[in-house]
């Protein structure tokens, strides 16, 4: 019993490790994860390791290829959009469901927003890549729903990911001065105002990703096959709905 235990322990450490390290930028879209390496890391056999990458597997973080081993994912324009589209519906309805903030959690979000003001000051990017994604991270938390919490941390990674991939500008200031407004609409009580400016938040993010930055891996075959070219470009721009907060009566 105490063996499954501190096993399922070392898994749950693996995944969390992962994680953390891409929530930091850290560990990098494509990045190869050895059995071996991270069983001898974490001193746990590979059978623990495999486990745990096929959980990150389920939680859409890593993907195996045959006979090549583990590794981190490289999400396509497609997943971008999806993942955004994710993050405005979850986000926004966890503020909407939301009632008050309290003076604890008040707190919290003002001392992470300090933070976010020291790291642009240091120039610290990789700090600042961590903050800005644990900011949304942090509201999930204070809701008190940590299947919520859980969801959003992944959908997160992936963004953090996506952002490493495509994203041609970092627009600090301008995401900080977002989360600043999330942060005062949540503070008078105004929850689905500050579900609408989590969602113009998400919006301007991905407006600043470069979805053309990445060649199309199966244009060869698609000039075989003599099938139209498909760019990313032409992807994000077909039209996808918002998640508008509906406005009080």
């Amino acid at each position: 019993m105490q063996e499954s235990h501190t096993s399922e322990t070392a898994q749950k450490s693996i995944e969390a490790t992962i994680v953390s390290g891409i929530l930091s930028a850290k560990i990098r879209p494509g990045t190869r994860l050895g059995e071996n390496q991270l069983a001898a890391l974490f001193g746990v056999s590979r059978t623990r390791v495999r486990e745990a990458m096929m959980r990150l597997e389920t939680r859409g973080i890593v993907h195996v290829s045959p006979r090549r081993g583990w590794f981190v994912v490289e999400p396509s324009a497609e997943d971008a959009i999806a993942v955004y589209e994710a993050r405005r519906v979850v986000e926004a309805g966890l503020l909407r469901s939301m009632a008050v903030l309290t003076e604890e959690g008040c707190k919290a979000l003002a001392t992470h927003l300090n933070e976010e003001r020291n790291a642009m000051a240091a120039g610290d990017r990789q700090r600042l890549t961590y903050l800005m994604g644990d900011f949304h991270i942090r509201i999930a938390e204070l809701s008190g729903n940590t299947i919520i919490a859980d969801i959003l941390r992944d959908l997160t990674a992936r963004t953090i990911l996506i952002s490493m991939l495509y994203q041609s500008e970092f627009h600090a200031a301008q995401s900080h001065e977002g989360h600043c407004r999330i942060f005062q609409a949540m503070q008078t009580g105004d929850f689905v105002r500050a579900a609408q400016l989590s969602v113009e938040h998400l919006d301007e993010v991905e407006m600043g990703l470069d979805l053309t930055a990445r060649s199309d891996p199966l244009s060869d075959l698609r000039s075989s096959l003599s099938l139209p070219p498909r760019t990313a470009s032409s992807i994000s721009q077909q039209p996808h709905p918002k998640i508008t907060p509906s406005k009080e009566q």
